[in-house]
């Protein structure tokens, strides 16, 4: 039991990690902003940066796993991912802050497919359930990270966002020192004959790509239009309700998946159940009165961490034991450009069109796609 404990612990530090570095730089960027001069196209590619590196840098990251290990892979992404976050405190221009996000975004990219043959390794009876824990993790790293990084990083830091981003820096390091100490490990005799290469040609790769790709569109879409369709209808006032709701309802979203998603992962209707819900809610947003809209936003948030939580537990388990690790890479590499590409979408039939409810026409896409996508899944039983 003790050793489950600690298993758990180190699941849910690691989730934490997977965006803690990434998500505290919104509150600093007026900071950086000004210090730095940088005009808007600038701030919009360090933005972008991390997204771009999840996909470039997943399938190397497989290469990694299969050659020392999911164990040493993770602890090697956090500390490098630990060092790339305190190096964008020391840059000096925009130039050095870009390669520095490259480095800190690349640890991170090779400890996103390590992660689902962990889960498998360490809990192969409670594949959910300790994806679930991670996630969390995630979602809680989005919070602490937005409510601490003002009010207690800046003021430890005396105000320089440089220090800051050292400082947060610091748990990285250490979740990384505590998963080299207590977590569980296997003997490494026989990784060196595990293949890395995904196997293109299996369409679970696409499928589960795009289902997870499906759920990135719907968070980033979200976020990055709700402002400015909210001050295009009128409302304004609304802006900072609904995407409090919108990423408030992450966490219930999530903490429900820590009770169902053992029960929930085998089961087609509730992928189904999820793209209804996403559906739904988006005509909540686009059609309601004021309340409705922001808890539509809400329900939409938690719906969209559901959506996550399932897919990122699918490739441990539905892949074979050796092809856990280039699945979830294979599953990466197509999910994030999905992120990156349908937000620009939405903004061009925006723009093109002049209504603002086009620009979520990608989270409509991924509500239908999420129930299109599962029809196929082989959830019934292990491949």
């Amino acid at each position: 039991m003790l050793r489950q404990g600690t298993t758990l612990v180190l699941l849910w530090l690691v989730g934490t990690a997977l965006r803690l570095t990434i998500l505290v730089v919104a509150p600093l960027l007026p900071l950086i902003h000004r210090d730095l001069n940088l005009n808007e196209t600038a701030i919009g590619t360090l933005g972008s940066l991390p997204s771009l590196l999840f996909a470039c840098a997943a399938i190397p990251g497989a290469l990694l796993i299969a050659r020392i290990g999911a164990r040493q892979t993770l602890v090697a992404g956090l500390f490098v991912s630990a060092v790339g976050c305190a190096l964008r405190g020391a840059a000096s221009d925009i130039v050095v802050l870009y390669l520095a996000t490259i480095v800190m975004a690349a640890g991170i990219a090779v400890m996103q497919p390590a992660l689902p043959p962990l889960v498998r390794e360490w809990m192969p009876e409670r594949i959910g359930f300790g994806t679930a824990v991670y996630s969390n993790g995630m979602v809680m790293a989005g919070i602490f990270g937005v409510a601490l990084s003002l009010p207690v990083m800046q003021t430890l830091a005396q105000g320089s966002w440089r220090f800051s981003l050292v400082l947060w820096a610091i748990p990285v390091a250490v979740t990384a020192l505590l998963v080299l100490l207590f977590a569980p490990h296997r003997a490494t005799a026989s990784l060196g004959v595990q293949r890395w290469w995904p196997d293109w040609r299996d369409p679970l790769v696409w499928r589960l790509g795009f289902l997870t790709g499906s759920a990135n569109i719907i968070y980033w879409t979200a976020n990055t239009f709700l402002p400015d369709y909210l001050v295009a209808l009128g409302r304004a006032e609304l802006v900072s309700p609904t995407l409090t709701a919108f990423n408030g309802g992450q966490l219930p979203g999530s903490l429900f998946m820590l009770f169902g998603a053992s029960l929930l992962l085998r089961r087609k209707a509730i992928y189904a159940v999820l793209g209804l819900a996403v559906l739904a809610s988006l005509a909540g947003v686009l059609l309601g009165n004021d309340s409705v809209i922001v808890w539509s936003a809400g329900f939409l948030g938690c719906a969209n961490a559901v959506a996550l939580v399932l897919a990122l537990a699918l490739p441990a388990l539905l892949g074979a034991s050796q092809d856990v690790h280039r699945l979830s890479a294979a599953m990466f590499t197509v999910s994030f450009p999905c992120a990156v590409l349908f937000p620009i979408l939405g903004g061009f039939a925006w723009d093109a069109t002049g209504i603002p409810a086009l620009a979520f026409a990608p989270v409509a896409l991924g509500g239908a796609a999420i129930i299109a996508l599962a029809r196929g899944l082989p959830v019934s039983a292990r491949r």
